[in-house]
């Protein structure tokens, strides 16, 4: 460590910047800002190792979302020090920038963590499950942290949901009405410590508690424990909110949730003990184990063995599982005695956000459990469970929300200074999107916009992002669709407030948001998107959903769709698959009278609404095209509980076979028509070829189809293609699709960090908004 003598002047006594007295060359200094993901993963206390292992003083401090670093010393050691910084950040650190300036003024006597000073940011770290080391002292009986549910370190534990303001420091988050013990306080302040400025830590005497209701004299994890082996219903407050625990197999409770969830057959996600329970329930690739396994604990989908069975209301229909690992030292401690896995599902009624506070849990809640575990550790931000799903390659984000959100990502080249737009997304599976300081910030999953407390859940998450992140917008974006309630609210307060609005096609938004992922730079020229989807409002003021598009952020053309098909009752095609069934063979000129699945439903109602134009708006959908297939394989015809049931079922379905047969689609023009398709589907189902192989042509028409109009289409010089669209989220269609144009030379993009589903829209508009002023 560099001191100067009491007393003496900086600079004397030296010439050429050699000390005279002792040979040695003088204090040289450095300020170094370190920005991207640098707050939250133990940054600081990282820095200060650092700077003492090599003898340097100096300061620390963060300031808004960078960290700002000032070290006097040799110059060797300096340069050191600049060298090793990169190359030994803490394991959540993410450095993106580090920008240095030379340093003039009285070297400090030593090196200090200082308080961080308040300043606009642009990231926010993503709370970060519990680390090994932490889960050694919770089972050790000696350890002062022995069996304590909150137990966190500076690697581990929550951020993002107890965060009020920046800089993330622990008088700035939910902790602060908890003061650090004596023994706490000792190690936050201790280098040599694990917890050294860690702002989340806590222990049994000076940390928060837990309690049941009803109130039970004992532990209250045990009688939790207790409550789940007789079959009760258990809503427990996590991390970002509440979640409902029920024995996954006891079949009669998880019945019992369904009816009370209102939830008829919509699958729930599983946690389990450990990774060995996993595997006896499902196939466990390389990836999804690093998935699993990873700081962020995500949903991750995974097929079912089918050995060890659970009961059928798990995931009705479907053969896939979605498991999640404890991720938090109250989740190990709730599920150590389970051999079986567990249901973890939101703690919700149908249409409504998350609960996350204690009173409004247990008013909303009274109907569906049986019982509470609460905390009285404040969640400041609601956050669901992240779901991820596993292909070939990198796994794919279908929900991005505890451990990876706020997403935050830097603009990609010629997007610098673009800041102060805010993208509203769409209708489904809400985010918001905030360009800010060089960064796009992806909000966390916020629900659908149909149900108004989710419509208000969403407005004050807006609210909180503007707060914490000190941004004030200055220009709106939002999805073209007019009866968006993002979009109608957006509109509105873009009037009222002066704002310039920017309005943006579904499609073009999906496409948008790919490039991003990628960094492609705002003049790097157009690439084609090909972008299947249930409905988007379309450039021509009809509903699309299944588009082969060509474009950048500015602008975009469609060069190719699938064929328009009426969607008869509108809004009902949505959600009753026969309708789309009826349809697509009435456009084909078949007669559907004569199919068994469509018995008792009145169709000759619907064939003369679609004689006569009435309530059958077009769309070339491509989520409507998989429900009319479904509904004439028997899967779900009547109605669909949930958004993507009957698609679901039917991909599903489809891996049970590996027939190589593929039906036939015909291109007029520009226009896939896929009505070939329906002579040979409708004759296999008659010569009684297995439904799994009629499922599997379907899917392998659909994807060589597309290629071959790719290929066709593909301009001079293109190489490039993005692939979006919630549909996308059928990996036998994606792998497909993407296997065979990368053996075509295509490099093929697919989003990676935000998800390829309506959720990435809000990512897409910002960019455009950008690019167009």
């Amino acid at each position: 460590m560099v001191r100067l003598v009491a007393g003496a002047t900086p600079g004397a006594g030296r010439r050429g910047g050699v000390n005279l007295d002792t040979g040695n060359p003088a204090p040289v200094g450095m300020e170094i800002l370190v920005e991207g993901r640098v707050q939250g993963v133990g940054m600081r206390p990282a820095v200060y190792r650092l700077a003492r292992r090599l003898g340097l003083s100096g300061r620390v401090w963060n300031d808004g979302g960078r960290v700002v670093i000032q070290v006097w010393g040799a110059p060797v050691q300096v340069g050191a020090f600049r060298r090793r910084l990169p190359a030994e950040p803490p394991p959540r650190a993410r450095i993106e920038a580090i920008r240095t300036k030379a340093l003039a003024g009285v070297p400090p006597v030593d090196f200090r963590i200082l308080p961080g000073r308040p300043a606009a940011a642009a990231n926010v770290p993503p709370d970060v499950a519990v680390c090994d080391a932490c889960m050694v002292e919770v089972r050790d009986p000696t350890n002062r942290r022995h069996r304590y549910p909150f137990t966190h370190c500076a690697d581990c534990g929550p951020r993002f949901s107890v965060i009020e303001r920046l800089p993330y420091e622990r008088r700035n988050t939910s902790l602060r009405r908890f003061p650090l013990c004596r023994d706490c306080e000792r190690e936050y302040h201790d280098p040599d410590d694990r917890r050294f400025h860690a702002e989340a830590i806590a222990c049994p005497v000076c940390g928060p508690r837990l309690w049941t209701r009803p109130a039970c004299a004992g532990d209250p994890i045990a009688q939790t424990v207790a409550w789940l082996r007789q079959g009760k219903i258990v809503a427990v407050r996590g991390v970002g909110g509440f979640q409902l625990l029920a024995d996954a197999t006891d079949a009669a409770a998880v019945a019992r949730l369904r009816a009370r969830k209102r939830r008829p057959h919509k699958p729930f996600a599983l946690m389990a003990r450990d990774m060995a329970v996993v595997r006896r329930y499902a196939r466990v690739p390389p990836e999804a184990a690093a998935a699993l396994t990873a700081p962020e604990a995500p949903v991750v989908l995974l097929d079912a063995l089918g050995e060890t069975a659970l009961p059928e209301a798990v995931a009705p229909g479907l053969g896939r599982l979605g498991f999640i690992l404890p991720y938090t030292a109250l989740h190990h401690l709730l599920l150590e005695s389970f051999d079986t896995p567990l249901v973890f599902t939101s703690a919700n009624r149908s249409g409504a956000p998350l609960c996350a506070d204690n009173d409004e849990a247990l008013e909303a809640l009274s109907g569906i459990a049986d019982a509470f575990l609460l905390h009285d550790r404040d969640i400041v931000h609601r956050c669901d469970d992240s779901v991820v799903l596993p292909a070939t390659g990198p796994v794919r984000v279908v929900r991005a929300a505890r451990g990876l959100a706020p997403l935050s990502l830097s603009v990609p080249p010629g997007f610098e200074g673009r800041d102060g737009i805010l993208a509203l997304g769409g209708g489904l599976k809400a985010t918001f999107c905030l360009l800010h300081r060089g960064r796009a910030i992806l909000s966390q999953h916020l629900g659908d916009l149909e149900d108004a407390r989710s419509f208000a859940g969403f407005q004050k998450a807006l609210a909180d992002y503007r707060t914490l992140f000190g941004f004030q917008p200055r220009q709106v974006a939002v999805d073209r669709h007019p009866e968006y309630l993002s979009g109608k609210w957006g509109r509105r307060w873009a009037r009222s407030e002066g704002l310039a609005l920017t309005e943006v096609q579904h499609h073009h938004a999906h496409l948008a948001a790919c490039l991003a992922e990628y960094r492609h730079p705002q003049d790097g020229g157009a690439v084609m998107g090909l972008i299947l989807d249930g409905l988007g409002w379309g450039s021509d003021g009809t509903f699309w959903g299944g588009e082969l598009l060509y474009g950048d952020y500015l602008s975009c053309r469609r060069l190719a769709w699938l064929r328009p098909t009426p969607l008869p009752g509108g809004v009902k095609a949505m959600t009753e698959p026969w309708r789309n069934l009826v349809a697509q063979l009435w456009q084909a000129g078949l007669d559907p009278g004569s199919l068994p699945v469509l018995r008792g439903l009145p169709v000759q109602a619907l064939l003369a609404l679609l004689e006569k134009g009435l309530n059958c708006p077009p769309a070339s959908s491509t989520g409507r095209l998989f429900d009319a297939v479904a509904a004439a394989l028997g899967l779900c015809p009547g109605g669909q509980s949930y958004e993507g049931q009957a698609a679901a079922l039917l991909e599903h379905l489809a891996w049970q076979s590996d027939d190589e047969g593929a039906y036939p689609f015909t291109v007029d023009g520009n226009v896939l028509d896929p009505a070939p398709l329906w002579s040979a589907l409708l004759a296999d189902l008659a010569r009684g070829v297995e439904k799994a192989a009629v499922a599997r042509r379907f899917h392998r028409g659909l994807a060589l189809a597309w290629v071959s109009l790719i290929g066709r289409l593909r301009p001079a010089g293109s190489d490039t293609l993005v692939l979006g669209g919630g549909v996308f989220q059928n990996r036998l269609l994606l792998e497909t699709v993407r296997d065979r144009l990368e053996a075509s030379g295509w490099r093929v993009w697919i989003p990676r960090q935000a998800p390829l589903n309506d959720g990435g829209l809000s990512l897409g508009q910002a960019l455009i908004a950008a690019a167009g002023g």
